[in-house]
């Protein structure tokens, strides 16, 4: 390797630039923008502030021959072809600023003495003798998904491909750079942004190294781009798996056939885990996913594997295994097979294939899965899917998930879709009912059986029906358990009901029960609202007797209870009640009867959520509204999700209220236990 410390300027003379196909793209977040936009502002006139390497390889005549648009300015004007093989954060990071500036001289002052069209010539693109045929100074490799994004989103330039720019996460990336240096400097005065391009374009320098035609470049790569921002195990795997396309034996058209299979499967990949902007998925669970859906039979044959992946729940082990035991060189023709755990045949073209097309497909049904509302599945899956979603708060990284993916894949009807994912979400709900060490004991659904069933789904082992018949029985001896009632009315009398961690999902499953019945479509708790966490002593679950009750109404209707049964009469479930609109908790103080109705400061129950106007319909609030409202959320919860109560003394202990059989029998004498929903 050689190397020299350069500026831009310097950098942007006689050379055009393209990120290759093995590289990822656009990784760069707020963070890294801060620190790059603080280093330039905080550089002093005149120094020199140095940035890092950037390291290029030549790019043979075989590869830019076949680049129509840009042969004209390599064997015309003489201009460098370079492949950027480590750096490109920072060389794209430094493009983006400078195309920000160009846009924000809207009067084409002279920046520097160059006006605008000056500055795009050197950085930016090059025309042909003035013409329409422009070559691009920097940009990405025509089958990297951002290739198209760069150029007509980030440079503002028509296509000519008839192509859309793809979403990508690295797309959503260098959107947000733009949009970041754009406000920056909007900041600022024009002399201020003519020091900022001066410091970018002759301060900022880079060790410039040339990598030498013996170094396989697609090794570097891991090497190198270690040293920035971490790469994901995505992203090395389909370097890595570049790599391998160009040693496989073969025709050399089956080669660029494979390498072409996996930059348009990665761009798939990226596309759907970038696609919903406001929910990027994560990359490496759903490598860590697939891996299960396609290796687990491997995982389950091998006992030290098995341990690590399943009792000790090392999930990243799975990059060791795909990069070190699969996807490796050393396994190429046929050679060390017996020192690998997972491969029993030679890695060739069409192993990778097959690996490859599986993760394209995949990667879709992961998308839906995991954003339901944007899918083609049918209402039912919809509804199940975000009902689970809300149970976890975040299914994504969960071990269910496999066996849904899994299933989703070899399963087209929705009949049975719905089923696995009704006995699921009783399953996880059920989870928030007891203790670990109860959950523990019964030890029919761990991970290790959630993942051995999809393990048994995915290689043909068992069909549809064997897993829905499986997951039955394990609900039936569940809800079945003689433990399990006093188990959960244990649970809740030391805990009480306020910080159970299925609280909003019952109480909004119920409110969707209230919205069914009231003959309308109108949504009035919104659940990315409801379980937001509000600054201030903002509150979405308000005790309608409240925590601290001072005033005289409730003093006065509470004050034949002790302290501990007022305290267990506040956190009882029938007390709890959700709020369309978070109110502070010193709202939530006022008697009864303001609460009900409006007040000059906030809406009242009867302009609130399906929960609050039911509620707003109850004349006055004690014990016998709370026991009231109680049982009717119990026969809710027993007729929801098929856990039945043995008698009416045990809904009051689960309801934290049993104490009133004894103390206030009139109560008890008034209540209907046979209550209808």
């Amino acid at each position: 390797m050689k190397t020299d410390l350069l500026s831009i300027n310097k950098i942007f003379t006689d050379r055009i630039f393209r990120i290759p196909d093995y590289q990822r793209g656009y990784a760069w977040r707020e963070k890294q923008l801060k620190d790059y936009w603080n280093d330039l502002v905080q550089l002093e006139d005149g120094k020199n502030h140095y940035v890092g390497v950037l390291t290029f390889e030549d790019v043979s005549k075989d590869k830019f021959s076949k680049w129509d648009e840009d042969l004209w300015i390599i064997e015309g004007k003489c201009f460098t072809p370079l492949f950027v093989v480590d750096g490109q954060q920072r060389l794209t990071t430094s493009i983006i600023l400078i195309q920000s500036i160009v846009e924000y001289n809207k009067d084409n002052k002279k920046i520097n003495y160059s006006s605008n069209e000056e500055i795009i010539k050197r950085y930016i693109f090059e025309s042909k003798d003035e013409g329409i045929s422009k070559s691009y100074i920097f940009g990405y490799d025509k089958d990297n998904p951002s290739y198209e994004y760069l150029k007509t989103k980030i440079y503002l330039e028509l296509s000519d491909n008839n192509l859309i720019a793809e979403d990508t996460i690295y797309t959503h990336n260098l959107e947000k750079a733009k949009k970041y240096f754009k406000e920056q400097l909007d900041s600022l005065e024009f002399d201020e942004v003519e020091v900022i391009f001066k410091k970018i374009t002759q301060h900022y320098l880079f060790n410039i190294y040339s990598v030498s035609s013996d170094i396989d470049v697609n090794v570097a790569f891991e090497g190198m781009n270690n040293r920035g921002k971490p790469l994901s195990i995505l992203e090395i795997l389909k370097n890595r798996l570049i790599l391998l396309s160009t040693k496989v034996e073969g025709y050399t058209h089956d080669k660029v056939k494979l390498r072409h299979s996996i930059n348009e499967a990665w761009k798939t990949i990226y596309h759907h885990l970038g696609r919903n902007k406001d929910n990027p998925l994560d990359d490496d669970i759903f490598l860590l996913n697939h891996f299960y859906y396609y290796f687990g039979n491997l995982i389950f044959q091998d006992d030290e594997v098995r341990y690590k992946f399943i009792h000790r729940r090392l999930a990243s082990d799975y990059k060791e295994y795909l990069l070190d035991n699969l996807f490796s060189i050393k396994y190429l023709h046929g050679e060390n097979i017996e020192h690998s755990r997972f491969l029993h045949k030679e890695l060739d073209a069409s192993l990778i294939y097959g690996y490859v097309a599986s993760l394209k497909t995949s990667v879709e049904t992961w998308f839906n899965l995991l954003n339901p509302d944007n899918s083609k599945f049918c209402n039912d899956e919809k509804k199940l899917l975000n009902s689970i979603h809300r149970i976890t708060r975040n299914s994504e990284g969960n071990n269910f998930m496999v066996l849904v993916l899994v299933f989703f894949e070899k399963v087209t009807d929705s009949k049975s879709r719905v089923a696995l994912l009704q006995i699921i979400e009783k399953m996880l709900f059920f989870n928030t009912l007891t203790s670990h060490r109860y959950y523990s004991s019964i030890n029919d659904m761990n991970d290790e059986k959630l993942l051995e069933l999809a393990m048994e789904l995915a290689n043909g082992k068992k069909n549809k029906n064997n897993i829905l018949n499986d997951l039955s029985e394990i609900w039936s001896i569940r809800v079945s358990d003689k433990r399990l009632i006093v188990e959960v009315v244990n649970y809740f009398k030391s805990r009480g009901f306020y910080h159970w961690s299925g609280l909003k999902y019952f109480l909004y499953e119920y409110e969707e029960y209230l919205l069914s019945a009231s003959k309308t479509s109108r949504h009035k708790l919104i659940w990315s609202e409801f379980i937001t966490e509000n600054e201030n002593d903002y509150s979405s679950i308000e005790h309608i007797y409240p925590q601290t009750a001072r005033k005289k109404c409730w003093s006065t209707k509470f004050k034949k209870y002790n302290q501990a049964q007022r305290y267990a009469l506040k956190d009882s479930l029938g007390n709890l009640l959700p709020l369309s609109k978070a109110k502070n908790s010193s709202l939530g103080n006022r008697c009864f009867s303001e609460k009900k109705c409006n007040t000059t400061s906030t809406a009242g129950y009867s302009y609130g959520s399906y929960s609050e106007i039911e509620v707003s319909l109850t004349e006055d609030w004690g014990a016998l509204e709370i026991l009231n409202r109680g049982i009717r959320l119990t026969h809710f919860f027993e007729q929801r999700w098929g856990i039945k109560f043995s008698s009416n003394q045990q809904i009051m202990d689960f309801l934290g209220v049993g104490f009133l059989s004894k103390t206030d029998e009139k109560i008890v004498k008034e209540i209907d236990f046979n209550q209808s929903l």
